[in-house]
């Protein structure tokens, strides 16, 4: 086989891989609007930016192209938030995305690095168990004990790939990270070099290198920033949406993502049930019902967006698998269940109050009621 030919096999490889893929990375996935993009952009790009500020601002809230092409909208909420994070990794900041579980902050983090560096792939997932290799570099033992300490026997972190390369490198959940593993990102971040005794040289980031960050203080487990840390990044805060329309709208657009690559019913067939998930959710969260008459106790779950998109796809795979392909109540009923009760003692007292009080006496919600009666028994 020749070359030319091989290398032709390899990209058609690469490329079914993709599309087979069950979730796509951002770059893959919106391959054709980032094209468009780049095409249509001509405002000034930062150093190895593959979109300019307004195309990558563009490319998360959504709109028109002048030849016609439809940016779909990526994140829904207020644009100054997307500006504002988008202007910060222009700058020798880096940023930090803050907010509830479920405020789409991994969202809105890959298709950053995607827009930026056209590779959302630099990631650390932080847990309690990342090592401090995770983020700086590690070895090849083999050739370590063979060759002793050498740059063949250095394995470089995804940060110190994005530091080489002039990327968008990710860390997600930071604050699940330990204190002292999280204070690495302390010397690349001021600096923007990383120091390698071991070989007596260094790393240092070329222009074009930044870094995201996500994080939540509301979840068990967390470890909180340092002040010098914390001193290092921009931090902004993602909202839970603020309309029901909004997260309706959120709901349904991701839901109809995953439920393509899935080959699950179209979402808009129970439009219905998507809003009453996203009622029952806001009225939990919020302790009031929609027109503000009834005040309602919380449980203690977050119920946020990302466990309302959850339990439609989940009630959109019983709709498909095990009836008729509508999404009924009886299809997310029990999703509603298993978010709502997470203490099996306080939650389900709250659940069974707002669904005698608030669902029971609710004008069109019958089918509702009895459905979600049927899995509380």
């Amino acid at each position: 086989m020749s070359e030319s030919t091989s290398t032709t096999a390899a990209v058609a490889g690469a490329a079914t891989g993709a599309e087979q893929a069950l979730r796509p990375h951002a770059e893959n996935a919106f391959a054709a609007e980032l094209a468009a993009l780049a095409a249509a952009d001509d405002r000034p790009r930062p150093a190895r930016w593959n979109l300019s500020p307004w195309a990558v601002a563009t490319y998360l809230l959504g709109g028109t192209l002048p030849d016609g092409t439809v940016v779909t909208p990526k994140y829904v909420g207020p644009r100054r938030i997307v500006e504002v994070a988008v202007t910060t990794l222009a700058t020798d900041r880096a940023l930090l995305l803050l907010g509830v579980p479920g405020t789409a902050k991994t969202w809105v983090s890959e298709h950053l690095a995607a827009a930026v560096s056209g590779d959302s792939t630099l990631l650390v997932q932080g847990t309690a168990g990342t090592p401090e290799e995770a983020i700086r570099y590690g070895w090849n033992y083999a050739q370590l004990l063979t060759h002793g300490p050498s740059r063949n026997a250095l394995v470089s972190s995804p940060v110190m790939r994005a530091m080489a390369e002039g990327r968008i490198a990710r860390v997600e959940e930071l604050t699940r990270i330990p204190a002292d593993v999280q204070d690495t990102l302390i010397t690349i971040l001021s600096e923007k070099t990383l120091p390698i005794p071991e070989l007596g040289t260094e790393t240092q980031a070329v222009r074009g290198f930044n870094l995201i960050a996500t994080a939540n203080d509301r979840d068990r487990g967390v470890n909180d920033l340092s002040s010098a840390l914390r001193r290092r990044f921009n931090t902004v805060v993602l909202p839970l949406p603020a309309t029901a329309e909004d997260e309706v709208d959120i709901v349904s657009r991701r839901v109809d993502q995953i439920g393509l690559s899935l080959d699950l019913p179209a979402a808009p067939q129970g439009a219905d049930e998507i809003r009453r998930v996203v009622t029952v959710f806001r009225e939990l969260r919020g302790g009031i019902t929609e027109d503000g008459r009834t005040k309602v106790k919380s449980p203690s779950g977050t119920l946020s967006t990302a466990e309302a998109i959850s339990v439609v796809t989940n009630g959109l795979a019983l709709a498909a698998h095990f009836g008729d392909g509508v999404l009924r109540a009886g299809d997310v009923a029990a999703g509603i269940l298993g978010a709502v009760v997470r203490d099996p003692a306080a939650d389900r007292l709250v659940w069974q109050e707002y669904l005698e009080t608030v669902v029971r006496e609710r004008d069109g919600w019958k089918d509702f009621y009895r459905a979600c009666r049927e899995v509380s028994v």
